[in-house]
């Protein structure tokens, strides 16, 4: 018997621990780095005088339970990363509330720890657990990124409240963020007595990083408490940046120590089955049965490049635009929601423009145009995408082929894509951008291509620039676009400078462009002080704006405003806005403004007061209320309007009504513009939820409702039932019906 009980002694003492780290795995530093030296024994993070941070990852010979319970031995061994440091809201200070981290890693997996400390548990905000909602980040969160290339520059990031509510996403250039990249990972939460914790593993598979085996990645993490509404890092960042800090990644912590296997040829294969019931009034479609099958692939043909393919592509699980009342005479943008041209969107950026919001600034690639016209939607036969760095250079370049829809109209058409940038000096890079769509009548061709650099000085300083010139069949002359932008963006101090040209006919039909034959100047200076004696106030805001659009040929002023801008933000996250634009607008020929009145040609005054109060998030009812008045076109507009708004009943259930009622009396007709929208949200688990989006537009007599019930039954696959129907409210007694679907989609991820 005491032999049996020295054995099992000796076998115990041998056998790896659940979780238990091993020894330290080689520690490399960047050739000429200045931070503190790498952490030995049990610590994982060194700091030096300058701020500079060296965090440590530990091996671990198991895989961690990841059950959000820090009750593994690594935790007692190795000390955590802590010291947060304060963003807001006293840049510099020490964070209010502890929290500590741990970065490890075994042969497949890379492990991230959180345990946040809370001193009154009580007040936390948590209240959404629904994947990828933007409100994730209104709640009490934790979230991390890392730099796996070392550029200092790109990042994947990950958030996580204390439900489990997740967000993943992709950052370039340390700023263009596209929370749509849904990668394959695992995290769970926990309570404990003193506050909750994260245990979070993502995959090597699931990033990508430069060739070798000893690796130096860039890391920071973020907390914000929200029921303090508090913001800090392990590494400090820029001070004003708030939440958006964690995309500052070249002032991340330096991560040393990872030892990561060779990426290998991996193939993602994610076949979808679909089933519905569709009817369309104007095609005379009733209740029409239908299936269809498709496939998406995703291959890694290097480390860092990767090829995607497409067959046959349904967008049926995808929520519907949020309708909008459009007062002037410029066509309306819509942001890009399909997942499948969402991921790496950031590459295709040009001249710092924003893909996913209206902006006078152009845009060579607006994926929406690819199988999407007035509304309809076009079938995408077959396409492919190859996506990464070869080198010094991103590569981007996408074929897309879509097929007709004779009931609309519409032809198919082939559209590429193609981008190329190269990362210069510390934070700028300069790239080209094509595109062409040829469609399936002869000549009916358009090519688009631009050249553009962001160059970027400092922490707070950058430029941006690009010069474009498209080719259209038959159209000859003024057809280039240039801009010239320059941005400071301090805690403190603001200012813009910025001038842009797009002649009358510059087309790109793969673009969005909101105004062409314009040249644009604008000015804005801003002030934010934060006052040391009131309280309750975290900032005050004062702007002024100055900006003019000339036909770009002529010289005649089309428009002109002149805004200033005050805004008070509270501690608790709420604020009071004032703002009065002094404006003009002028124009050639009439446009039609709503059914039946018509604005004449000519110049018109345009002036609007704007008072707001934004309600925080720690309250139930959160948002922005908003008042405008003013002359408009001789006549004038009272607007009333209620956005971004949340009004929770628990951590389940939630409510997101949006509000606009525009009254408009003028001499042409009075006519009042009203869109309403309330999406209801229940989510059973952070992987399973149904959301019901109700609206209705009085400009597009149009009254419609979107309910989807999604569940990610396994990582990457999915189960998607959606109802959708739209009535026409122009119509006598109840609204007609226009259309109507019932669609049962499932997809499923195989991992190869």
């Amino acid at each position: 018997m005491k032999q049996l009980i020295v054995a099992l002694a000796l076998l115990v003492s041998v056998w790896p621990a659940y979780g238990q780290s091993s020894p330290d795995a080689t520690v490399l530093l960047p050739p000429g780095y200045a931070g503190p030296p790498a952490p030995t024994g049990n610590a994982t993070i060194s700091r030096d005088t300058q701020g500079h941070v060296t965090s440590r990852a530990i091996r671990l010979t198991a895989p961690l339970k990841i059950d959000g319970r820090l009750d593994e031995a690594f935790y007692r061994e190795y000390s955590p990363m802590s010291d947060f440091v304060q963003n807001d809201p006293n840049p510099g200070a020490a964070a209010t509330e502890k929290t500590d981290v741990w970065v490890a890693f075994d042969a497949d997996n890379v492990y991230v720890t959180f345990r946040a400390w809370e001193s009154e548990p009580a007040r936390m905000v948590a209240d959404e657990m629904r994947r990828d909602s933007i409100n994730i980040i209104q709640n009490e969160n934790v979230a991390f990124g890392f730099d796996t290339f070392y550029d200092r520059r790109n990042s994947f990031h990950f958030s996580v409240n204390p439900l489990g509510g997740r967000t993943d996403g992709q950052n370039t250039n340390e700023g263009q963020y596209n929370g749509d990249w849904n990668p394959v990972w695992t995290v769970n939460v926990a309570r404990f007595e003193g506050g909750w914790s994260v245990e979070a593993s993502i995959p090597f598979k699931s990033l990508r990083y430069q060739s070798g085996t000893d690796q130096v990645w860039g890391f920071n993490a973020r907390r914000i408490s929200r029921w303090k509404n508090e913001v800090s890092f392990l590494s400090r960042v820029a001070d004003g940046t708030g939440s958006g800090g964690i995309l500052r990644i070249s002032q991340a912590a330096t991560l040393v120590g990872l030892q990561v296997p060779a990426s290998g040829r991996t193939l993602d294969v994610k076949p979808y089955g679909i089933s519905d019931v569709t009817t369309d009034v104007p095609t005379k479609r009733r209740n029409d049965p239908g299936a269809d099958f498709g496939v998406d692939a995703k291959y890694t043909v290097t480390e860092n490049l990767t090829a995607d393919f497409t067959y046959n592509t349904d967008f049926a699980q995808v929520e519907a635009d949020e309708q909008q009342v459009n007062l002037t005479r410029f066509s309306l943008f819509y942001p890009e929601k399909r997942e499948v041209f969402l991921e790496n969107l950031g590459l295709f950026g040009f001249g710092g423009a924003n893909q996913q919001a209206a902006s006078e600034v152009p845009l060579l690639f607006y994926s929406r145009r690819i199988g999407l016209d007035e509304g309809h939607i076009v079938p995408i036969d077959v396409g492919g995408r190859l996506i990464g760095r070869v080198g010094a250079y991103n590569v981007g370049l996408i074929n897309i082929q879509t097929a007709s829809d004779e009931a609309h109209n519409i032809g198919s058409a082939n559209y590429s894509v193609a981008r190329l940038r190269r990362d210069i000096l510390r934070k700028s890079a300069v790239g080209l951008l094509y595109t062409r769509r040829d469609g399936s009548t002869p000549g009916d061709t358009n090519d688009v291509i631009g050249i553009d650099g962001r160059w970027a000085f400092f922490e707070n300083l950058v430029f941006n620039t690009y010069w474009a010139k498209t080719r259209t069949p038959g159209v000859t002359g003024d057809d280039t676009s240039n801009r010239l932008h320059m941005e400071y963006t301090g805690d403190r101090y603001g200012l813009t400078l910025h001038r842009i040209d797009v002649g009358a006919n510059f087309n790109p039909e793969v673009g969005y462009v909101k105004r062409s034959n314009a040249l644009r100047n604008l000015i804005r200076a801003r002030f934010s002080p934060r006052p040391a004696h009131i309280r309750s106030v975290r900032k005050f805001t004062y702007e002024l704006e100055a900006n003019e659009v000339d036909d770009s040929r002529s010289g005649m002023l089309q428009t002109r405003a002149r805004i200033g801008h005050f805004k008070t933000e509270f501690q608790n996250s709420d604020a009071v806005d004032v703002e009065y634009e002094d404006g003009y607008d002028a124009f050639l020929t009439p446009f039609k403004i709503a059914t039946g009145v018509t604005i004449p040609a000519g110049g018109y005054d345009l002036r609007t007061l704007r008072l707001s109060w934004t309600a925080g998030q720690q309250r139930r009812a959160a948002g922005k209320w908003m008042l405008e008045r003013g002359p408009f076109y001789s006549g004038d507009r009272t607007t009333y309007s209620y956005s971004t708004a949340r009004v929770r009943v628990n951590a389940r259930l939630a409510f997101e009504p949006s509000i606009s009622v525009n009254k408009v009396k003028l001499p042409y007709g009075d006519f009042t513009a009203t869109a309403l929208n309330n999406r209801v949200t229940y989510t059973m688990t952070p992987m399973m939820f149904v959301s019901g989006l109700v609206q209705y537009n009085s400009s597009s007599h149009s009254v419609g409702a979107n309910v989807r019930f999604r569940w990610e039954y396994l990582p990457a696959s999915e189960l998607f039932v959606v109802y959708n129907e739209g009535r026409d409210t122009s119509t006598t007694n109840f609204p007609a019906m226009q259309n109507r679907s019932i669609v049962v989609k499932v997809s499923r991820l195989l991992r190869f």
